[in-house]
C-alpha cells in the first residue's frame, strides 16, 4: 500500500486535546491606608463570551479583619475558599482565637505551594488588619510565592488596573507631586474610578463592584453599579 493511499484511508494526524482548567474573568483589587484596608471586585462570571452570572462577587470574607479576593477558574475558587474555610474553623476551634491575617497569608502561601504540581488556576490577594492596626495587602502567585503590598491589582483587567494604582497611589511618573496619605474616602473613590475604566476595556469586568473595606471596627460591604453590556 503506497503512501499516499494510507494517508488518504486513515486522513491526516488529528490532535485531541483537554485541558481541566476554564477561565472565568473577574478582577479583583485590593488596597491598604494607615488603620484600613479595601479589597474590591467585579460580580460577572463568564467563560468566553457567555455570561454565566451577573451577581458573583470574588471576594470572600475569611474572618473579621481578612478579605480574600480569588479571581480565575471558578472552580478552583470554590475548592479554595472552601478548603481555607475549613482551616480556619480547625485553628479556632484548637486556639480558642480567630487566626491573624499574616497568619492566614502564610496558610495561604503552604497550601497553594502543596498543590504546585497541580496548581489552583486562581489569582489570590489578601487584604487586612495586621496585629498593629496596620492596613497590610499580600498578593500570591499560583504556586505560593507572596509578598506584601501597599496595593495590589489582578485578574483579567490586572493589567489596566496596576498602571492606575502605581499613579494614583504609589506616585510613579509624577515629577514634583506632594505625596499626601491615602485616606478612606479617596481610596474608596479610587476604586469605585479604576474599575469603571476596567470594565470599559475588559469584557469580563463588569456587571457590579463590591467592595469590602476593613478597619478594627470589622467589615463593611459597598456595592457600586458598573456596565452591563
Amino acid at each position: 500500500m503506497s503512501l499516499q493511499m494510507e494517508q488518504h484511508e486513515y486522513g491526516t494526524p488529528m490532535q485531541r486535546y483537554w485541558s481541566p482548567y476554564a477561565m472565568n474573568g473577574g478582577t479583583g483589587l485590593a488596597v491598604s491606608g494607615a488603620d484600613f484596608a479595601i479589597v474590591a471586585s467585579d460580580s460577572r462570571l463568564s467563560e468566553g463570551f457567555s455570561i454565566h452570572s451577573r451577581d458573583a462577587p470574588k471576594t470572600y470574607q475569611l474572618t473579621d479583619t481578612t478579605v480574600l479576593s480569588c479571581a480565575g477558574f471558578h472552580g478552583d475558587i470554590l475548592a479554595l475558599t472552601k478548603y481555607l474555610e475549613a482551616r480556619l474553623q480547625m485553628y479556632e476551634h484548637e486556639h480558642n482565637k480567630k487566626m491573624s491575617t499574616s497568619a492566614i497569608a502564610a496558610m495561604l502561601s503552604t497550601i497553594l505551594y502543596y498543590k504546585r504540581f497541580f496548581p489552583y488556576y486562581v489569582y489570590n490577594i489578601i487584604g487586612g488588619i495586621d496585629d498593629e492596626g496596620k492596613g497590610c495587602i499580600y498578593s500570591f502567585d499560583p504556586v505560593g510565592s507572596y509578598e506584601r503590598e501597599t496595593y495590589r491589582a489582578g485578574g483579567s483587567a490586572g493589567s489596566i488596573l496596576q498602571p492606575l494604582l502605581d499613579n494614583q497611589i504609589g506616585f510613579k511618573n509624577q515629577q514634583g507631586v506632594v505625596k499626601t496619605p491615602l485616606t478612606l474616602q479617596k481610596a474608596v473613590q479610587l476604586v469605585k474610578d479604576v474599575f469603571i475604566s476596567a470594565a470599559e476595556r475588559d469584557i469580563y469586568t463588569g456587571d457590579s463592584l463590591v467592595i469590602r473595606i476593613i478597619t478594627k471596627d470589622g467589615v463593611k460591604t459597598e456595592t457600586f453599579p458598573l456596565r452591563r453590556d
